[in-house]
């Protein structure tokens, strides 16, 4: 009897170790995503339909509180609010999509490669791995099925990817940007 109480509690101990460990190990497929620039392994870790819904409620918000309430309350000012939501929309859709991710986890890097500080100076066409961002990540539980990791932009301003668990299986669902950052008129306690 205490052999099988044993193997329970052994297996139950496994169990709660891998669901604890399931983030970590995401964010490190991820990483290694990233690193061989595999968007298709890349995409098995991010749930594209939740993170576009999440980034387009973050920008409509950004934009309406920018707008302020003048704005919203005249007809012009909301067709104008209208078209620039729907130009934000592309952004969004562009952000949310393998390719968008991994520039935005490259970060620093990527925006190296376009301006040609990425360059390997001893040969043009060797190609320069990108930056571990999420090596200098802050990582947190907000609650047993939410993990966050949080990475600094160029700018310092953080960028919190999070990740929710289905099952045993963690996913990216909402990336944080730092829209704030972009209007020093918000308030700090104010989130775009």
């Amino acid at each position: 009897m205490k052999k099988w109480l044993a193997i329970a509690l052994l297996a139950f101990a496994a169990a709660f170790a891998y669901l604890a460990a399931g983030p970590f190990l995401a964010i490190n497929s991820i990483r290694g995503a990233i690193e061989q620039n595999d968007t298709a392994a890349l995409s098995q870790h991010v749930d594209f339909p939740t993170l576009r819904v999440n980034l387009r409620a973050q920008v409509d918000d950004y934009l309406v509180r920018k707008a302020g309430v003048d704005v919203q309350a005249s007809p012009f000012g909301a067709i104008a609010l209208r078209i620039a939501g729907a130009a934000s929309g592309g952004i969004v859709d562009a952000l949310a999509t393998p390719a968008g991710i991994g520039f935005v986890l490259q970060g620093r890097s990527a925006w190296h490669r376009i301006s040609g500080d990425g360059v390997s100076q001893a040969d043009t066409y060797a190609h320069v791995p990108p930056e571990d961002l999420l090596a200098e990540a802050q990582y947190r539980y907000e609650s047993p099925s939410r993990f966050t990791a949080t990475v600094r932009n160029r700018d310092g301003a953080p960028v919190v990817f999070v990740l929710t668990r289905d099952g045993v299986r963690w996913r990216v669902t909402d990336v944080r940007l730092p829209l704030q950052a972009l209007d020093p008129t918000l308030a700090p306690g104010q989130q775009g």
